[in-house]
């Protein structure tokens, strides 16, 4: 018969268990019986007799202990366990299932990832060095500050809470809040937040802290209506050069059209056209403001009136060598251009 070193071990401590419960109960039994004996050599021996057969099952006991603790480790570590060799065909079996690793070819499908654009928004932000060079703050800022999610809103209430905080506002937007709340900040440190409309950055603000070390505070844009364009904004807060909090939120709708584009009004030079054309050189430094008056009637036989021109009683120093001339309003252009004569001679 052959047995493995388990079974052995799991033999040995059957025995010694055996072995010590026989010894413990012929030693109990030789100490009672002594007890009944009237010659004190011959109950001393049997004492001696049951305290030994006691003595040696308490051995066995710790025997047992230690070599179903022990014995097997020991014996593998002279005798290592070898595979049987009827188990290396259910071995050989595996490559059968290992047909499975034509699921692996999903990585195929794993490359997904790589067509989605959200890569290019998950980099760690970082400050733009235009920025970082107008600094004014010298204090180090503390590392280990930390600044919540942006809320945005378009109103904060007293306590500095947005009213009806969203993520998509619809266009015209109008004035906006990005409140936060923040912790461990170090007074006087700069810090900063930067407006980017997609990768564009599009307003910032950057100065030395003037809150406390905690609390609620916000940054807050207010552009031209045109200027919010339909997308999604991006919201970064630093303190010094490291990024603490960044939000989105998503405008939807045409901006207004850009009014002040349209404000240019050349119209003005066509009013200039309708009166007539005075052309006068003088070689004076100081002249006289000279206003015409052009008769507002016109005569039908094409004779038009004369008015003298009207001199200022207190001449004005003029920026140029030529004098102003000023045309008063005509309800109807002339047909034929008058010339004006000056009936008097400006001294210089």
């Amino acid at each position: 018969m052959k047995l493995d070193i388990h079974t052995a071990v799991i033999t040995i401590v059957a025995l010694l268990t055996i072995f010590a419960i026989f010894g413990l109960w012929i030693g109990i039994r030789s100490i009672r019986k002594a007890r009944t004996l009237k010659f004190f050599r011959m109950r001393r021996d049997r004492i001696v007799t049951g305290w030994k057969m006691v003595f040696l099952s308490i051995v066995f006991v710790i025997a047992a202990i230690l070599i179903n603790r022990f014995a097997e480790p020991i014996a593998y570590s002279f005798f290592p366990p070898t595979s049987t060799p009827t188990f290396t065909p259910t071995i050989t079996l595996t490559p059968t299932i290992s047909l499975t690793p034509t699921i692996t070819q999903t990585p195929t499908i794993t490359l997904t990832p790589s067509v989605s654009d959200t890569p290019t928004i998950t980099p760690t932000p970082h400050m733009p060095l235009a920025i970082e060079d107008s600094f004014t703050s010298t204090t180090t800022p503390n590392p280990a500050s930390v600044f919540s999610p942006l809320q945005f809103a378009k109103e904060l209430d007293e306590n500095f809470l947005p009213i009806d905080p969203a993520t998509v506002f619809q266009n015209p937007v109008g004035h906006l809040y990005a409140q936060f709340t923040y912790d461990k900040m170090t007074p006087g440190a700069q810090w900063s937040a930067l407006w980017y409309f997609s990768d564009q950055l599009v307003y910032y603000e950057t100065n030395p802290w003037d809150g406390g070390t905690g609390g609620i505070g916000y940054t807050d844009w207010n552009p031209e209506p045109y200027q919010w364009f339909e997308g999604e904004y991006e919201v970064q807060i630093f303190v010094g050069t490291s990024w603490k909090s960044s939000s989105r939120f998503t405008v939807e709708g045409q901006p207004p059209t850009a009014v002040p584009s349209l404000t240019p009004t050349p119209t003005r030079t066509s009013t200039t056209t309708i009166g007539p054309t005075l052309t006068r050189t003088s070689t004076s430094t100081h002249a006289p403001t000279l206003t015409v008056h052009p008769s507002d009637t016109r005569v039908p036989s094409q004779t038009p009136t004369r008015r003298p021109p009207y001199i200022s009683p207190t001449p004005t120093k003029a920026n140029t060598h030529a004098p102003t001339f000023t045309p008063g309003p005509t309800t109807q252009p002339p047909t034929h251009a008058p010339t004006f004569t000056p009936s008097r001679t400006p001294t210089p």
